[in-house]
């Protein structure tokens, strides 16, 4: 593999999370040094609409995306 000069290096982290009884692997991408993206990891096959959550630091954006996740699956658990 060669690395094409002048690409980006890319900090990502990666949690995992169990809401509502269900595994999530959480993604996070610095896009600066204060500005993080938290989305669900895309698997083979199963597509993500979700939109994607910030935060200052790798683990607020997880957090926000989390804290969205325990949010919807409640809702979801009284929909029924």
């Amino acid at each position: 593999m060669r690395v094409v000069p002048g690409t980006p290096t890319v900090n990502v982290q990666r949690y995992t999370e169990s809401i509502g009884g269900r595994p999530y692997l959480i993604e996070v991408t610095a896009l600066t040094d204060q500005r993080w993206r938290a989305q669900i990891m895309r698997a083979p096959g199963i597509p993500t609409a979700l939109m994607p959550f910030y935060g200052p630091t790798p683990e607020d954006a997880a957090r926000s995306l989390s804290a969205w996740l325990l949010r919807a699956h409640a809702h979801a658990g009284r929909a029924v």
